[in-house]
């Protein structure tokens, strides 16, 4: 069966791929950024996950608020870079695992979630932006995509709490699959920021510590947050730190944090993170029951 063998937290500013693409490495303003993370690409290297599920959101580069799902799955065979206005950026193509994503959505829906799915469009930065730093490609990839899109930007919001459940039907479908694959679920999006309004630019350095702490040693308090006090404490764009729930509600409840950085460098503050849970390679007896409604 397919295993999660790990979690990712990477913010997705643009300005990410703006360091990667300009190879501002060397530059005292953009170096920490490719510190950290390398501990994230030694960790992809090291554990060689077959599959990232990457969730994040579109910037209404290739969604729009005219049919905008709060939870839409791509089962693609292949994923390109969108042009955000000045071009799309010099990247590969990356291959989808379609008997995945298929199998994942199938389960979701058993599970009860309203799903939405998508083909042939385009990623923009919330996925490309940190995944271009995560491994080496060039020629290609060396994993495959399947990327699971949010609707964080326009209210209604689903709550915390719905993005956590979320993640704990996405661990049982995960599981469920029948054939041997190692997954990777990556989060991104946050930390504070505000692009507009009165607070264009805030940022709370104290609110973003507090959520990385919370996030590895009690999510459930995260979970119980309204997008209000997320929005509040961490800006309104802040608050798609909610989808982070989702990654976080795939591991067990009790994880290890193997790094964790944070740097501000503009306008949104930049976190990375690992996270493991221990787990039995025996088949879980809920895993089985959630296998055998599907096969009703």
């Amino acid at each position: 069966m397919a295993r999660i063998i790990g979690g990712i937290a990477a913010s997705h500013p643009p300005t990410i791929g703006f360091a990667f693409d300009k190879n501002k490495r060397d530059d005292p303003v953009w170096a920490p950024i490719f510190e950290n993370f390398a501990p994230l690409t030694d960790w992809i290297a090291e554990r060689q996950p077959d599959v990232l599920l990457v969730i994040y959101n579109d910037h209404v580069t290739s969604f729009f608020f005219d049919h905008y799902s709060a939870f839409t799955l791509g089962v693609g065979p292949q994923w390109h870079v969108a042009d955000e206005g000045s071009g799309a950026r010099d990247l590969p193509p990356i291959a989808g695992h379609h008997g995945l994503a298929a199998h994942i959505g199938t389960s979701l829906v058993t599970d009860e979630f309203d799903m939405s799915f998508f083909q042939n469009k385009a990623l923009d930065h919330g996925c490309f932006s940190p995944l271009s730093m995560l491994c080496p490609h060039k020629p290609e990839w060396p994993v495959k995509l399947v990327p699971f899109q949010m609707g964080v930007l326009q209210l209604p919001v689903p709550s915390a709490r719905r993005f956590y459940k979320l993640g704990q039907a996405l661990r049982r479908a995960i599981k469920s699959y029948p054939k041997d694959l190692k997954v990777a679920i990556v989060a991104t999006g946050g930390l504070s920021h505000q692009v507009y309004g009165k607070r264009v630019g805030f940022n709370n350095t104290g609110w973003d510590q507090r959520f990385l702490d919370l996030f590895e040693h009690d999510p459930e308090q995260l979970a119980d947050m309204t997008i209000a006090e997320y929005a509040e404490l961490g800006g309104y764009e802040g608050a798609e730190v909610i989808m982070w729930l989702t990654m976080r509600g795939a591991l067990l409840s009790k994880v290890v944090c193997k790094h964790r950085s944070y740097y501000l460098p503009s306008m949104a503050g930049i976190a990375t993170a690992i996270y493991e849970s221990e787990e039995s390679e025996t088949k879980p007896a809920i895993v089985e029951r959630h296998r055998q409604r599907m096969a009703v």
